[in-house]
């Protein structure tokens, strides 16, 4: 494999000053972990399990495995676009992943925004659409339930928050996001619960999608929306990132569940968002011992919880706290 030199700061894709050496895979640019590593302040160790490559300094710790595409951020697993390849010993990774999945992780800005308002939500499925089916229970009826509960503790946690729907009626997809573009929505989350054919007993959890960056494939298996290119929810696809890593992260620490990735795709309810946009698959119905807790209003309102502290977390990281305002001087 034939390595070349590059300025990562030409490329906008580096913190550090130094350059690191590049590849290019399957028509893919690649840059060598260690180099991105050194010029960004982290130590890349070769774990006792050859395929891992693990990268940390005081604060941040990640793991890449070979051939995989998949990053352990800080403990919660996050979906790469391209997987890790490895030449020579070296790890390389690609520069689109390092760029719009890793630094919107790792650095997250402070933005000077307006602090969150009003949340949309969107109760997957509904009417003539069931969602998934486990004997006689409906995906539309538990993601109505989950949504009524979030609605409750978001208003209680001073948020205002808006309904795609209330009650069991069908709404297309596009009118879902075209309705918190509308009225004015800060972030728009949309509620699933999961199901599979295979490995009934095995797979559990919870997964969160965002959009897909430009130019990089989906990871959802569906492959929704697999052909189009830029759309509308790219403007703040780093956003939306950063908010599905956080509430990844706050439902598997609080609820105790396998981590099943934060993840990417351009589903139709994703992609026209204008503000940071999530679809949450909160476990699945076809486990059986998941199944049973979901049907349960007291697991419901746990998963509820966890999302709340994850979009704020999210509200802490992202906006900025405004000065205090100058105390007014009394005139003689």
């Amino acid at each position: 494999m034939k390595f070349v030199s590059t300025l990562l700061l030409a490329l906008g894709l580096a913190f550090g000053t130094r350059p690191a050496t590049a590849a290019f895979i399957n028509g893919r640019s690649y840059l060598a972990l260690g180099d991105w590593a050194g010029a960004n302040g982290f130590r890349l160790v070769r774990t006792s399990a050859s395929d891992e490559f693990l990268v940390t300094n005081r604060t941040q710790r990640l793991v890449f495995e070979k051939n995989s595409r998949r990053v352990a951020i800080n403990g919660v697993n996050v979906a790469l676009s391209f997987p890790v390849a490895v030449d020579k010993g070296a790890a390389l990774v690609a520069q689109l992943d390092l760029a719009k999945t890793i630094a919107p992780l790792i650095y997250p800005p402070k933005l000077a925004a307006k602090k969150i308002a009003t949340i949309c939500l969107d109760p997957g499925h509904g009417g003539k659409d069931p969602g998934n089916r486990v004997g006689t229970n409906q995906e539309k009826v538990y993601t109505l339930l989950l949504a009524a509960e979030l609605q409750t503790q978001l208003k209680r946690a001073g948020f205002n928050v808006l309904l795609t729907r209330t009650k069991d009626a069908f709404v297309d997809l596009p009118a879902r996001p075209e309705l918190a573009n509308r009225r004015g929505a800060d972030l728009f989350v949309s509620l699933h619960f999961n199901a599979t054919e295979a490995g009934k007993d095995q797979v559990a959890g919870p997964e969160i999608y965002c959009i897909t960056p430009v130019g990089a494939s989906s990871s959802n298996a569906q492959g929704e929306g697999a052909n189009h290119g830029a759309c509308m929810a790219n403007l703040v696809e780093k956003k939306s990132l950063l908010l599905a890593y956080q509430v990844q992260k706050s439902l598997v620490k609080n609820l105790g569940v396998p981590d099943r990735a934060v993840r990417r795709a351009r589903f139709a309810v994703l992609r026209e968002a204008a503000m940071p946009a999530i679809l949450i698959e909160s476990g699945y119905m076809s486990n059986p011992a998941e199944a049973r807790k979901i049907f349960d209003a007291n697991y419901r309102r746990q998963i509820a919880t966890a999302i709340v502290n994850g979009i704020l977390a999210y509200q802490k990281l992202t906006v900025a706290v405004p000065p205090p305002k100058p105390a007014n001087k009394k005139t003689k």
